[in-house]
């Protein structure tokens, strides 16, 4: 197994390649799920476009620690309609701020509050509920509070740990430059489903950005996608690629943890399914009173690594399966899967597609790893499909 290009000085152009084999790896929805959620203004072309935007909002912004003794929760007299949805935090300098949709809900949460079940109740009302509940409810006597003018962007407990949008963006562009091609990592090219041939050189738009963020976090997928790694041979006698790619999101106002995961895929499609993915990993870090500290003595240097990092354990990984021979025929094969919980009808079914996808009965690990995974695809119910997924990749990881 040869890799074509791990680790190049300087980013080189490359022309479309084909890629398959898709079946060997798992497809993975995490970045479709973000292409297909976000409305445009929260597209960015480019890193520094992305870093600024979140820049901004950090640097109009402020944090304090507050006395819940002495916030006060304010409806106005009801006088119209509108006036029963109006809710604002008096602070104990006298300024007021408003709550967004997210910091209310987090209020109502450390006053021990339903969120859902205060927005149907007259603002005069939910002022109440949270005036009480912050008083003789919370087990500490203050919060965190991180407003930009005169609004409240998130409410927190005293140890929360924040980690800035924009640190997390700035760590990537350190590895990243732009992160539209003038570095290694770049926003991913496009797989035509016509050709099978993958184009890492397609132009970034605001429909093919992998670049996202909104007032509440940001999400940033990247991938190496010029320097494929050859890891054995398509059915037609062309290399099987892979190469590197990570996302990274955060959110500083406390909606979700920082998470990065890393992983090798052989491509993805114009509506950013990814496939044909293996070695997925993910390291989750929760905004905890020394997350910030830990954020840069971990998170980022492990990002480095990753990007520098040597793809001999997937090639290892990958020769071990293939050489791992658990079956000499048919009736071991089948004891093999049955010992494994399948029933026999499954079995079969898993055989016949490492046959018809490989063209080979199954016999080492790697070929029992494949068929299962086939089969997943065919699966309609979820939960079935992902259990079958999980069982291939304990199989691959008998021999990791």
């Amino acid at each position: 197994m040869d890799i074509v290009s791990a680790a190049p000085s300087s980013p080189v152009k490359t022309s479309a390649f084909a890629v398959g084999n898709f079946h060997a790896g798992d497809t993975r929805s995490d970045l479709s799920k973000q292409w297909i959620s976000r409305p445009a203004d929260q597209r960015f072309l480019s890193l520094s476009s992305l870093r600024d935007s979140v820049a901004a909002r950090a640097e109009r912004s402020f944090e304090a620690r507050l006395d819940i003794r002495r916030i006060e929760f304010i409806a106005p007299e009801p006088t119209t309609p509108d006036d029963l949805h109006r809710l604002s935090i008096g602070l104990p300098n006298g300024n007021e701020i408003a709550p967004t949709h997210w910091s209310f809900s987090q209020l109502a949460g450390l006053a021990q509050a339903p969120a859902g079940y205060l927005r149907k109740l007259p603002s005069q009302i939910a002022a109440d509920a949270l005036q009480y509940g912050m008083r003789y409810n919370r087990p500490t006597e203050e919060i965190k509070a991180y407003a930009s003018g005169d609004e409240l962007l998130a409410a927190t407990g005293p140890d929360y740990g924040r980690i800035f949008d924009r640190e997390v963006v700035e760590a990537v562009m350190q590895i990243a430059g732009n992160g539209a091609g003038d570095e290694r990592w770049k926003v991913p090219g496009v797989l035509d489903w016509r050709t099978m041939l993958y184009d890492p050189e397609h132009p970034v738009t605001t429909d093919t950005t992998t670049l996202y963020a909104s007032d509440r976090d940001v999400f940033v997928f990247l991938v190496d996608d010029r320097n494929p790694i050859e890891i054995g041979k398509l059915p037609s006698g062309d290399p099987d690629l892979m190469f590197r790619g990570f996302y990274i999101t955060n959110s500083e106002v406390g909606s979700s943890a920082l998470r990065l995961a890393a992983f090798y895929l052989r491509a993805v499609c114009c509506n950013r399914m990814m496939w044909g993915v293996e070695g997925f990993q993910e390291v989750t870090m929760r905004h905890s009173k020394y997350a910030p500290s830990r954020f840069i003595e971990e998170t980022r240097p492990a990002l480095k690594s990753f990007a520098d990092g040597s793809v001999k354990r997937l090639l290892d990984g990958v020769e071990k399966a293939k050489a791992a021979k658990v079956a000499s025929d048919q009736d071991e094969a089948l004891s093999f899967l049955q010992q494994r919980k399948f029933t026999a009808s499954r079995s079969r079914a898993v055989l016949e597609a490492v046959e018809r996808e490989e063209g080979r009965p199954a016999r080492t690990i790697w070929d029992f790893a494949t068929g299962i995974t086939a089969l997943a695809r065919s699966e309609p119910n979820t939960d079935r499909r992902v259990e079958l997924e999980l069982e291939a990749r304990r199989i691959l990881d008998r021999v990791a």
